[in-house]
């Protein structure tokens, strides 16, 4: 449809220059020109059709942006002061108007950045055709950009409208399909590329989670102290509350050695998170079974040993501070993984490797 539609205002364009060149002759350099040479046509014009770049033309002017899809059905334009402001396609505007389908709640749709296909109200014949820049192929933008070029003079400027996400590839493949189909240029802009773009599409908002400052901690507090032994050492955990509950947690390795910092960060971390609200057993979940090479490698020698890791023992010490069974990581030696022949341990109801992870439950 391109090819014909082009076509015909190129031939109808190159009719009326012939008879310009017969009536007022032919442009200055029409002797060296390929319509001397080799078309042996005289014309008063040079080139007589072009598509030039209606980008931020079409913006300003209000009207239709040549060879370009619609880049969104709304979009979101940025003003020469900063200011932004949201609209609608005018089309889309007027046929909702028309055909009474645009209230207020599918406005609302459309600058949530909700696909037409996916909102009811439109009609499936209107919202089949409403398809905008980023949902064309990259490929089919260079094919349509390369039907207007074989019947225009001049070259034609368009945009290839790619994704955020786009790669070094993607883009290769455009400039490489151009030059094969014969396009005289091509220009690619990969969305959200530059700070400030001039227009972007609306998308769908996504809710601001809800910022939550943690309670402060009192001067004094009340806990327990609980022991461990690790594969580096012993492991005291200080397992704080205040009034409203569980606040704090300290962890202190008894010889050197280790990973302090790591054991200070997790309970630095896990503190926070008390005092924030977060519900003691999503910690514990997280924390426990968390495995450190020294502590269950040491496990087969010292059977003493019955955490997995700084981690876990720390999970096991808010766990035990809840006034829950603390169940001890049972090392079973009459029962071998089968992946690797290393002892498996239970815990719970399964029975879990402690070197490659394999585990069985039940």
């Amino acid at each position: 449809f391109a090819e014909k539609l082009v076509s015909f205002i190129q031939e109808h364009a190159h009719k009326t220059s012939e008879e310009l060149a017969k009536e007022k002759g032919c442009f200055p350099n029409w002797k060296d020109s390929i319509w001397n040479t080799k078309i042996n046509r005289k014309m008063r014009n040079a080139a007589v059709t072009t598509i030039a770049p209606t980008g931020t033309i079409s913006l300003i002017a209000g009207c239709n942006g040549g060879i370009e899809p619609v880049f969104s059905i709304v979009s979101e334009r940025e003003a020469l002061d900063g200011e932004k402001f949201i609209e609608i396609n005018p089309l889309v505007e007027e046929l909702g108007t028309q055909q009474g389908w645009l209230s207020k709640e599918v406005s609302d749709l459309l600058c949530q950045g909700v696909a037409p296909k996916d909102i009811p109200e439109i009609p499936q014949k209107l919202s089949n055709v409403l398809v905008t820049a980023h949902e064309v192929a990259p490929a089919f933008h260079v094919r349509t950009q390369a039907a207007f070029q074989k019947y225009t003079d001049n070259a034609v400027s368009k945009t290839v409208n790619l994704p955020a996400d786009a790669t070094i590839e993607d883009v290769d493949t455009v400039f490489r399909l151009a030059h094969k189909l014969g396009c005289k240029g091509t220009t690619v802009y990969r969305d959200s590329s530059r700070e400030n773009q001039v227009i972007t599409a609306a998308r769908k908002k996504v809710p601001d989670l809800q910022k939550i400052e943690p309670r402060s901690r009192p001067r004094k507090t009340k806990g327990q102290t609980i022991k461990f032994r690790m594969g580096c050492g012993t492991l005291f955990v200080d397992v704080n509350k205040d009034d409203i509950g569980l606040c704090e947690v300290f962890a202190n390795l008894g010889k050197a050695g280790g990973c302090p910092a790591q054991s200070e960060a997790t309970c630095r971390v896990v503190s926070v998170a008390l005092r924030s609200g977060v519900d003691p057993e999503v910690l514990i979940e997280q924390l426990k079974g968390i495995r450190c090479l020294s502590t269950i490698t040491r496990q087969k020698e010292n059977k003493e040993i019955t955490v997995l890791s700084c981690p876990d023992a720390i999970g096991r010490a808010i766990e035990e501070s809840l006034g829950e069974k603390n169940e001890v990581a049972i090392i079973s030696l009459s029962n071998k993984c089968p992946e690797c022949g290393y002892p498996m341990r239970r815990e719970s109801q399964c029975k879990i490797c402690i070197n490659c992870g394999h585990n069985k439950c039940g």
